[in-house]
């Protein structure tokens, strides 16, 4: 059996020795994205505000791995980011960070709502605004921002991210016209239920909402889904490996859901 990272055969996605910004590195979604990205030989700039998670990584992939640790939402952080990488050789970066908390309408605060608003929506057109012109200089670049099923269809008790997600997608969708021709494009995969740590925390709020046990609750949300249970984050990773590459170029401006077929809608 080949192991971990060798040529077994797979497709070439052409990114070995390529650098990649990753946040959200540390956990889930992007330490997924992160590890499939080095098992495919390119170079990761991980970004998690959890040095231990870092550093762990770092200690597996001590030649491929650098690390900030930090909160990507902040613009320090992200200056940090991009004075790290300088403006050449950055391929492609991955948009990630934690979600907004869970709850109805009548839960949710005004604080709430404007702090999901920064750490939803307007962190993204901030670090796009810093890494973009880093694209185009080198006339090449693949950015994929993770984002949620929300944007595909409401999910229950999930009233920001329904509401400010979508947001996303507009923006990026009206970006990636505006850079296509350079090179650079800008995708979203929008992920429905996976095995996550977010996704246990969904669990307990349904089960308080409820008042089920938190096993009942996550029976319930699994029996939602078509394919019979939860995605793995490393399946959503195989995914992003493909849109990091350069053989996506034909592809921008679109919103993958890898969800299970949870999504009911025709375009979902």
């Amino acid at each position: 059996m080949a192991k971990f990272g060798q040529n077994d055969g797979r497709m070439d996605l052409q990114i070995k020795d390529k650098l990649f910004i990753v946040g959200g590195a540390g956990d889930g979604f992007g330490k997924a994205v992160t590890r499939a990205l080095v098992g495919e030989g390119a170079h990761v700039l991980a970004v998690s505000r959890t040095q231990q998670k870092l550093e762990i990584l770092k200690q597996e992939f001590p030649e491929q791995i650098d690390y900030i640790t930090g909160d990507i939402t902040s613009d320090k952080v992200q200056d940090i980011i991009v004075g790290k990488v300088g403006f050449t050789g950055v391929s492609g970066i991955v948009v990630n960070a934690g979600g907004p908390p869970a709850g109805g309408f009548q839960e949710i605060s005004m604080n709430q709502w404007d702090g999901a608003w920064r750490t939803v929506v307007r962190w993204k057109i901030s670090f796009m605004k810093k890494l973009i012109p880093v694209l185009l200089g080198n006339g090449y670049g693949r950015i994929l921002c993770i984002e949620s099923v929300s944007v595909k269809q409401p999910v229950d008790n999930l009233i920001l991210s329904n509401a400010l997600r979508p947001a996303v997608v507009g923006f990026v969708k009206t970006v990636a016209r505006e850079v296509a021709s350079e090179g650079v494009t800008i995708n979203i995969l929008a992920p429905g239920y996976h095995q996550t740590a977010a996704m246990e925390r969904l669990f307990v709020k349904k089960s308080e909402r409820e008042h089920i046990s938190v096993a009942e609750a996550k029976t319930q949300l699994e029996a939602e889904i078509p394919v019979g249970n939860m995605g793995k984050p490393e399946e959503l990773a195989n995914m992003a490996l493909w849109l990091l590459s350069p053989l996506s170029r034909y592809v921008t401006g679109q919103t993958f859901t890898h969800d299970g077929g949870i999504v009911k809608g025709f375009f979902g």
